[in-house]
């Protein structure tokens, strides 16, 4: 439709406003588990894949928030939320509806298209390019 052709110069905006509203989503998974901020169920002692987990959430998300080193920081996060979804949420219940992994879908999926569209606009990433 033509009405919606204009729209394509936005994309790289558009992208951009994608990967740093999931990457601020994404820090506070990690942040929650390490600094209980914000309060939440996750809180106690980490240890193991746990606290990994936190830490590559945390440090993860900041860094694409900064769209920095995107590609390689999606690809490792894509592969922490497909781990995570099978372990932790896939034998509960076969439907994520059911077994919580909405999100961890969601994620994985996410960081698996920035893998390959990149960070998009407001990026450091395009400024260590330029």
């Amino acid at each position: 439709m033509k009405l919606f052709e204009g729209l394509a110069r936005f994309q790289p905006q558009a992208l951009g406003v994608l990967r740093i509203m999931t990457a601020l989503q994404f820090i506070e998974h990690g942040s929650q588990k390490l600094f209980n901020f914000p309060v939440g169920e996750h809180a106690g002692t980490l240890t193991g894949l746990t606290l990994t987990a936190a830490i590559l959430e945390f440090v993860g998300g900041i860094l694409l928030a900064l769209g920095l080193l995107t590609r390689p920081v999606a690809f490792l996060l894509c592969g922490e939320m497909a781990i995570a979804y099978f372990m932790a949420h896939y034998p509960r219940d076969f439907f994520p509806v059911n077994n919580g992994g909405d999100a961890a879908i969601s994620f994985c999926f996410i960081f698996l298209y920035l893998v390959f569209a990149g960070a998009g606009a407001f990026a450091l990433d395009n400024r260590r390019s330029a």
